[in-house]
């Protein structure tokens, strides 16, 4: 009897000490993960005024092939969103008030779409609420990274130069007078 219970203790002691080594174990990956994944974004440029914006290239809703670059000494509202979001399909009449009341200016909106269903789920939507600016598709989600974005909808604001004015987290009335002045004096400046 006395026997079994030695046995029996030393049995807890050891998944004991397997639980206790399997918790560091996972203690070390974890913080191995969260050095690379801060390492990671520290290599990233931040997004203060002034810094060049990222290039890209994504297909729009027709399948050619966009860049961003392609619209260098142009004012750029950059606005990343999906058709799922609420927010996203609230600002959306105003950002074609603004398309239309600066079309004739050196401005333009890419309306860059993270839906998983690319084009099949942005054509009809953009269709639907008779929007006329370029909207382009990002099933794979690389503009998220690359603009290190928080959700949807995000917009960056990129001058002329290509830089990057404003960062606005959140939906806007980008069709407000304030905002049509701001993009217009955006547009003739330099």
């Amino acid at each position: 009897m006395k026997e079994e219970n030695q046995k029996g203790r030393w049995v807890n002691y050891q998944s004991i000490i397997l639980i206790f080594l399997l918790l560091i174990g996972a203690g070390i990956i974890a913080l191995l993960q969260s050095r690379n994944s801060s390492r990671h974004l520290a290599a990233k440029p931040r997004f203060e005024k002034g810094v060049p914006a990222p290039n890209f290239t994504l297909p729009d809703l027709n399948g050619k092939m966009v860049s961003l670059a392609d619209y260098k000494g142009q004012v750029v509202l950059l606005n990343i969103w999906a058709t799922w979001c609420a927010p996203c399909v609230a600002e959306m009449p105003s950002m074609e008030k603004l398309h239309q009341a600066l079309k004739d200016e050196k401005f333009v909106i890419l309306a860059v779409s993270i839906d998983e269903s690319g084009a099949d789920a942005v054509l009809p939507f953009m269709k639907k609420h008779r929007l006329s600016f370029p909207a382009l598709t990002d099933a794979a989600g690389t503009i998220k990274n690359l603009y290190q974005t928080t959700g949807v909808p995000e917009s960056f604001i990129i001058d002329k130069d290509g830089r990057i004015v404003e960062k606005v987290i959140g939906p806007r009335d980008w069709a407000a007078d304030g905002a049509i002045r701001y993009f217009q004096k955006l547009i003739r400046s330099n």
